[in-house]
């Protein structure tokens, strides 16, 4: 689950939104500790990726008004 349109989010709910959200923020998370421990950077384009569709979705939420 890396990048994912903004087409495809705004045919989601709020609650979906959030749900993918949370499980983007712990992916994050996930990626950025393995790098932390084998030093290697080849992770750093799907971080970049999940970092794009995290703001995405909060883009999309914030048009809604959704918080």
């Amino acid at each position: 689950m890396l990048i994912i349109k903004a087409k495809e989010l705004r045919g989601l709910s709020d609650k979906e939104l959030k749900t993918k959200l949370d499980d983007l923020n712990l992916e994050e998370a996930i990626e950025k500790r393995k790098i932390a421990a084998t030093g290697v950077s080849s992770k750093v384009v799907k971080i970049r990726d999940i970092k794009r569709t995290i703001a995405r979705i909060l883009t999309i939420l914030n048009e809604r008004g959704a918080k």
